[in-house]
């Protein structure tokens, strides 16, 4: 009995505290159930813009413990499905034109061309992403209040994630999985459980956990149940012995060239000087070590494919390094020609240490508006001149002396199970890119958070060379190797690790979430139907 008493005395105050607690978290959500009309449209889209307080960089994930059941709150006042849609769409609009705000810098980079298009093409992109919440929400709205509910909202939010991923162009950026990439070991240990169920694994759960305060106590003390578990796998998983490396040295060259420079034929020689002199004084540092070399994405302002000179002067910079990996435009005829069929292509380029080009890569993911003209919409806007051709898809390149690397070009890295060569499986990645278009914003920080879940879903160390930054290494479980910052021209040399056996996700890819996914789903409705016309139990 003696022993007892104190267990008692601890039940009964954590119930107390758990109780005060969702009491207090309740509060802002009753004065929702009082807005109406347009009120509680303009309450949805606030929520919504709160929200991207979560995403990267800021990672405020706390915040969803109030928005999402806020969402919640305003859904189950809705008359029906098509107002749950409706403030759907009003927090997703919040939602993605503060997470999404950036793009803006790449308009304003051509407004000469595109000033009118400053103040419509956020919102209107954002627009057609809070379809993808709306039609959750409609959905949600469906299922009875509760958990069920909440079961319905994370489950169809997950799935139409993965629509948005492939619908029109696709454009899954800023999925809530992310929100755990957090700088540091514990972003370390959060992220870890996406080897299994990947990005949205991690977002079916993090909607989940965020709804829990609408389910009172229990659902508080289920959450952190929960989160503790997933922390706990994660830290064990962390655990695990290392890959033997690969003895080999990546350098990675962030050469700092200022978008509107980039292709100024009056400066063009001195950027090409400029990743060649940072590449010899990087690989001289090395002492003879293996190595290659990466430059980011059209990083050469001569056309490698056919110019030889360009090629045996990165060589030389190089030299003794194994290789060179260097972002370059190419072409279909190999020379720029007046046949509209030969169309460039933004291409990584793999060289051999004397210079012969060992292997092409064209990207396949390439961005709307910015690298071709969807057929779709009515208007021809192109923030950059020129319609860039399509490369096959995910690839594995063979090099010399070279351990098979897969490669990935800038906007590539946001796609998960989209990114490697199942069946010609590579020993780690290679991502490319030039984030100059965004400027020192959210954008360049919310893209490395997504090439740091490629590296855990695929169970692959990942080398990202970034043209303004951010450039760093990722060894197979996401962790830090080394980064440079935003805004310096510099080098980075790190020891490439090995890789680990193919995770549950490399192999599955999207089966898993999904399946998941349609789980909850049907069994939030199920269960709905089946307590047709019965009260409700909150």
């Amino acid at each position: 009995m003696g022993l007892t008493k104190p267990w008692l005395r601890f039940r009964a105050a954590t119930s107390v505290s758990l109780s005060v607690a969702s009491t207090r978290l309740a509060r802002p959500w009753l004065l929702l159930r009082a807005a109406a009309g347009w009120r509680a449209d303009l309450a949805a889209a606030g929520l919504g813009a709160l929200s991207a307080a979560a995403l990267p960089p800021l990672h405020v994930i706390p915040v969803l413990l109030l928005t999402v059941p806020g969402l919640l709150c305003l859904i189950d006042e809705s008359r029906g499905p098509w107002t749950a849609a409706r403030r759907g769409f009003w927090f997703g609009l919040g939602h993605h034109v503060f997470g999404l705000y950036w793009i803006t810098e790449a308009i304003l980079l051509e407004s000469a061309r595109y000033w009118w298009l400053v103040p419509f093409a956020v919102p209107a992109l954002s627009a057609l992403l809070a379809v993808f919440i709306g039609a959750p929400c409609a959905l949600a709205r469906l299922a009875l209040s509760g958990w069920r509910r909440a079961l319905m909202l994370a489950s169809a939010w997950t799935l139409f994630d993965f629509a948005r991923q492939y619908v029109g162009t696709g454009f899954p950026w800023n999925p809530w999985g992310s929100v755990w990439a957090i700088p540091g070991s514990l972003g370390d240990v959060m992220i870890q459980p996406a080897a299994w169920v990947g990005t949205p694994g991690l977002t079916l759960a993090t909607l989940l956990l965020a709804a829990s305060p609408v389910l009172g106590r229990r659902g508080l003390a289920g959450a952190a149940v929960v989160l503790a578990g997933w922390a706990g796998l994660g830290w064990v998983r962390l655990q695990g012995p290392e890959p033997p490396g690969s003895g080999l040295v990546a350098v990675l060259v962030q050469g700092n060239v200022v978008q509107g420079q980039k292709w100024d034929r009056a400066t063009a020689l001195a950027t090409f000087e400029r990743h060649l002199d940072l590449t010899r004084q990087a690989v001289a540092g090395l002492g003879g070590a293996s190595s290659v070399v990466i430059w980011p994405e059209t990083a050469s302002v001569f056309l490698l494919q056919s110019d030889a000179a360009a090629r045996q002067a990165i060589a030389r910079a190089a030299a003794p390094a194994r290789g060179a990996i260097v972002g370059s435009l190419t072409f279909t005829a190999g020379q720029p020609s007046a046949d509209p069929r030969n169309l460039p292509r933004n291409s990584l380029v793999a060289m051999a240490a004397d210079g012969a080009i060992a292997g092409v890569y064209d990207k396949w993911h390439l961005v709307p508006f910015g690298e071709y003209a969807p057929s779709w919409v009515p208007l021809s806007i192109q923030v950059v001149p020129g319609q860039f051709a399509f490369g096959r898809g995910p690839a594995t390149l063979h090099m010399p002396s070279l351990p098979p690397f897969g490669a990935m070009i800038c906007y590539e890295a946001i796609f998960p199970a989209q990114v490697v060569d199942q069946l010609d499986r590579p020993d780690w990645l290679v991502n490319i890119t030039n984030d100059a278009w965004f400027g020192n914003s959210t954008g360049p920080r919310q893209h490395l958070a997504a090439a740091r879940m490629r590296a855990v879903e695929e169970g692959l160390p990942l080398m990202r060379a970034a043209n303004t930054g951010i450039s760093v290494g990722f060894d197979s479980q996401g962790r830090e190797l080394g980064r440079l910052p935003m805004g310096v021209a510099d080098t980075l040399a790190l020891p490439l690790p090995g890789r680990r056996p193919p995770t549950s996700f490399s192999r599955w890819g999207l089966v898993l979430p999904g399946l998941l996914a349609s789980a909850g789903a049907g069994i939030a409705l199920g269960l709905t139907r089946r307590r047709k016309g019965k009260p409700t139990r909150f």
